[in-house]
């Protein structure tokens, strides 16, 4: 049994994760955190795959002590290398009987222009390209470890551009906002890609509009954007209530059938036309395979 309340959204549910193994990107702070904390609350074995370790050993001690749960654990994982990403998925290949639901929430938003190690565009390169590396190497531990969720925390930010193929690492022009549109619009294509090829293998993907957080994501916008942020936080989610939508597509038991689906205040929800679009979705495949050198049918 669950509910929401009205004003805010939240979801709450006594469904337990005991046995079960959760791994988190970006679970050192906000969103991530919070979806951490209240994932081990339920009795899960919580990987918070994290780039900074001082702050991710920081936030499992916040975690630990809140909830009494033990089974938490520290990796490394830097998602703007695929060095990273490779030695990662290896280490989780090699120490993990199972992992039941994995969390593709870490991102960053609107940063100045720069490169992953790999050349990317880095909104680009973690946002997207990063997680569906990742994804793709521990696929096979997901499927022996079904009944199964992958959750991909996207945007509405989506809705904000369209891809530009010709120019995916933003080479010829650079707008940070139609970039991390571009990045979040690619979350939405590739969980739709994925749940389709996943059909019948007792494993579901979902991507999510967490909603606008208060969250460290801002850190790169202009001073201003900040301010009005602050300003304007009547109109924001804490970090806790931006988790709910992601604790709600990993945890809700009846959502198996909307595998594929993109969600908001743990509700279905619709996005753009682009997002709806299976060639567009192929295309968008293809050149992530192309640019991560590697074959994923």
């Amino acid at each position: 049994m669950y509910c929401r309340s009205v004003c805010c959204n939240r979801w709450s549910s006594e469904e337990r994760l005991d046995g079960k193994t959760v791994i988190i990107t970006g679970a050192n702070t906000g969103i991530g955190k919070e979806t951490a904390r209240d994932l081990a609350r339920r009795g899960a074995r919580i990987v918070m795959a994290c780039r900074d370790l001082e702050r991710a050993e920081e936030a499992r001690t916040e975690i630990l002590e809140d909830t009494g749960n033990e089974n938490v654990v520290i990796r490394k994982l830097d998602l703007s290398d695929t060095k990273s990403i490779r030695a990662f998925a290896e280490l989780i290949n090699k120490e993990e009987k199972q992992v039941n639901i994995l969390i593709n929430n870490a991102g960053i938003m609107m940063c100045p222009y720069s490169k992953t190690a790999d050349g990317f565009e880095m909104q680009l390169g973690v946002n997207h390209l990063g997680h569906f590396l990742l994804t793709y190497l521990l696929l096979d531990l997901i499927k022996r470890s079904t009944p199964a969720r992958i959750v991909v925390v996207a945007s509405v930010a989506h809705t904000w551009t369209g891809l530009q193929l010709d120019d995916i690492n933003s080479e010829r022009s650079y707008d940070t906002m139609k970039a991390y549109g571009q990045s979040k619009l690619a979350n939405v294509l590739f969980a739709r890609s994925l749940a389709k090829r996943l059909q019948g293998t007792g494993v579901s993907v979902f991507s999510l509009h967490p909603g606008v957080v208060q969250s460290d994501l801002w850190r790169h916008q202009h001073q201003c954007i900040q301010v009005a942020v602050k300003i304007f936080r009547i109109f924001t989610k804490t970090t806790v209530e931006g988790a709910q939508t992601t604790i709600y597509c990993a945890v809700e038991p009846h959502l198996d059938s909307q595998s594929g689906n993109y969600f908001s205040d743990c509700a279905p929800a619709r996005c753009s036309r682009a997002a709806s679009d299976d060639d567009l979705a192929q295309k968008l495949w293809e050149i992530s395979c192309s640019m991560l050198g590697i074959t994923w049918q």
